[in-house]
């Protein structure tokens, strides 16, 4: 007699195994909490004040160039985040946004305490870097009695 053994194969499985990923996206989480803080988003400047501010109507978003007390220059161009340029990376990059978007408006953001010299040298780049007008943004004025 003749007996016949079956050996029984063992089932594949085809989990993926996810424990990994998981230590990888908790490093990554922590990464991005402790760096995010010292991102500088934005600048405080204090723009002056208007009565023409408030009646200007912007058909598209505009590329802003801000000037801040000390001269330095940010840039904010539409679905971009805002970053300190030096003014040779402005020109570079202002040349290249205009050659995509040459109807585009573009403003000089100057703190009410910068000196006239340093918002005019900005307006200075932009026209060298090809844009054919400038505008400056202001604020409309805010009531005192508050």
């Amino acid at each position: 007699m003749q007996t016949h053994h079956r050996r029984k194969r063992k089932k594949l499985k085809a989990d993926i195994n996810v424990v990994p990923y998981i230590d990888v996206m908790l490093v990554l989480l922590i990464i991005f909490m402790v760096t995010a803080p010292l991102l500088n988003l934005g600048v405080d400047i204090e723009l002056p004040e208007s009565a023409v501010a408030k009646s200007l109507n912007v058909d598209k978003d505009p590329v802003v160039v801000t000037v801040d007390v000390d001269g330095k220059l940010f840039l904010t161009i539409p679905e971009a985040a805002r970053e300190e340029v030096t003014p040779e990376r402005l020109d570079t990059m202002i040349r290249a946004y205009m050659n995509q978007h040459p109807k585009s408006p573009v403003y000089v953001a100057g703190d009410q305490k910068t000196e006239y010299g340093k918002v005019y040298g900005a307006m200075a780049l932009l026209q060298s870097a090809g844009v054919a007008k400038v505008g400056l943004m202001g604020q409309p004025p805010q009531d005192k009695a508050n």
